[in-house]
């Protein structure tokens, strides 16, 4: 037999409460049969919430005793809280292994094989255009972070803006291996100074900051996945360098 569930939770034409629709999808995986009351406006969710004596809604109950809200639903339930905000390295990782994985597939497409040089080629290509897209998604947001720490930016700060149409512009030519002496120069010095800016800001100096690289606005702690992001790029820089120098190449 199915156990009732009350659930009570805002839903107007303007708004749709994430963590009610959150907690009846918890209830229904959980077995239980949902009287889903609808909230309709702001005024009424005030109203609810003086009536039950109650800070937030939604609010639940279960076989008529009140539970609470979200949080303590899935307490009741025996689940995980969820995440709270805070310093995170998820969104670097989600990147770094998307991009690993279409230069894997590209790579396969391109060679009918898998060739390790092309493979980096491609994955620290695509990484440059896909950090780039997020900063450029929300400019003003990246360069209030990244002014915290770049040397440059610190002291020019239209700089902070140019570096992120740098970073996705020199990744798409090196896609391609087009403008070589454009592009690879380009990332060169703005990875090297990225660099130096880190080292001097979390090593030297033991700030604690979050870093740009994924945008502004990020969780990411300022440190060695900033450093590496900078690393990468001047490592490619110089590879495509030394290509365009060596005997054949362009």
């Amino acid at each position: 037999m199915k156990k009732n569930a009350s659930l009570h939770r805002m839903v107007t034409p303007s708004h749709h409460c994430p963590w009610g629709i959150k907690a009846k999808d918890l209830l229904r995986r959980a077995n239980y049969e949902v009287e889903d009351h609808l909230i309709p406006s702001a005024e009424a969710n005030r109203a609810f919430k003086k009536e039950h004596g109650v800070d937030e809604t939604p609010q639940i109950w279960i076989e008529g005793k009140r539970i609470g809200g979200y949080d303590q639903l899935r307490e009741f339930l025996g689940k995980k809280p969820d995440p709270k905000e805070g310093d995170t390295y998820q969104p670097v990782i989600a990147v770094f292994a998307v991009t690993f994985a279409m230069a894997l597939v590209t790579g396969r497409l391109l060679s009918g094989g898998f060739e390790p040089v092309r493979i980096v080629e491609l994955f620290i290509a695509y990484s440059m255009c896909v950090l780039g897209i997020l900063k450029l998604r929300d400019l003003l947001s990246f360069a209030t972070g990244f002014v915290q720490y770049d040397l440059i930016a610190r002291r020019y700060v239209p700089y902070s803006y140019v570096y992120a149409f740098v970073e996705a512009g020199a990744g798409v030519l090196m896609l391609g291996g087009l403008l070589t002496w454009v592009a690879a120069p380009a990332a060169l010095l703005v990875s090297t100074v990225g660099a130096v800016s880190v080292i001097k800001a979390v090593y030297v100096e033991k700030r604690q900051l979050n870093c740009a690289c994924v945008g502004g606005g990020s969780k990411v702690p300022l440190g060695f996945i900033s450093l590496t992001e900078n690393l990468m790029m001047m490592g490619m820089a110089l590879w495509m360098i030394y290509r365009a120098l060596a005997p054949g190449g362009h």
